[in-house]
């Protein structure tokens, strides 16, 4: 791996990625491309959590699998702790699946059927080549007991917990190699709302106890408005407004990101104060400044 360049986490530029597809015109099909992602570019710093919202179609799944290595990029760069990890292969690669890990959105077509609890959250061990440290049934009830689990249901199969456990599973399953990145890929929208608030704290948690960052991959803003720390919203495939949370919530730039915003239903009336608190505050500020 090539020497560290930059004090980010992890940082993505430029990114751009194409999917072949065949062409409808005349009598004969012919290839043609779709630009899932054009021209992206992200920074993710140590402990942070990043947002990345858009609707459906957007480009922030395939986003975040390009930052994971799970595809690869038509052309750009993405640096995890300085490292170029974008030509990444053989040993290099399998070093870098332990630092970053994925918890994906719907849990049950992500864990096997087949594989017990144990099974499961030690996969990621089994494939970097280690043993689960004192040994595999109380690696895995340790770790199931950290995010709400039972620990004496270690032997069950994941058709046996309900769809907020099953995602605590695979939350545990992400934990098991220390990683210093999370993704999360639309990881509570499947959930239902009170089983989402819970999940999101728990999250919340884990990352103060441990220090890892997240990139959150979400279409609800209101779920992001809970864990984000800044805010990119993608797009047709671009970014086209990042911020802070508050900034990007309170003061949208873009006409899309307030197009995003106006269909949020106001649950939390507290937010909606807050906001017009801040907005009320910063227009004092403007006033007395053109007074000045």
């Amino acid at each position: 791996m090539s020497a560290p360049s930059s004090s980010a986490l992890l940082e993505a530029d430029h990114l751009v990625k194409e999917f072949a597809v065949a062409g409808t015109g005349g009598l004969i099909a012919r290839p043609e491309t779709f630009r899932a992602v054009d021209d992206v570019s992200l920074r993710v710093e140590a402990g942070e959590t990043v947002a990345l919202v858009g609707e459906s179609g957007s480009g922030k799944s395939t986003t975040a699998r390009l930052v994971a290595r799970l595809i690869d990029a038509t052309s750009g760069s993405v640096r995890f702790d300085g490292h170029d990890v974008t030509t990444l292969n053989g040993r290099d690669l399998h070093d870098f699946r332990s630092e970053v890990q994925v918890v994906f959105q719907d849990p049950f077509s992500s864990l096997n059927p087949r594989h017990t609890v144990e099974r499961i959250i030690t996969a990621p061990l089994r494939y970097q080549g280690r043993k689960p440290p004192g040994g595999s049934r109380a690696f895995t009830q340790n770790l199931m007991e950290r995010v709400g689990l039972d620990p004496m249901q270690w032997e069950r199969f994941p058709a046996q917990f309900s769809g907020g456990q099953a995602q605590r599973i695979g939350i545990a399953r992400a934990l098991a190699v220390a990683p210093r990145l999370v993704i999360c890929d639309e990881a509570v929208s499947a959930l239902d709302v009170s089983v989402q608030a819970q999940v999101i704290n728990l999250l919340r948690r884990l990352q103060a106890e441990e220090g890892f960052s997240y990139l959150f991959i979400a279409h609800d803003l209101a779920v992001v408005r809970q864990i984000a720390t800044r805010v990119a919203v993608m797009s047709a495939g671009r970014i086209v407004e990042e911020g802070d949370r508050d900034a990007v919530f309170d003061n949208p730039q873009h006409e899309y990101t307030r197009a995003l915003l106006s269909a949020v239903p106001r649950i939390r009336p507290e937010w909606e104060t807050a906001r017009r608190e801040r907005a009320a505050e910063r227009a004092a500020l403007a006033a007395q400044s053109i007074e000045r």
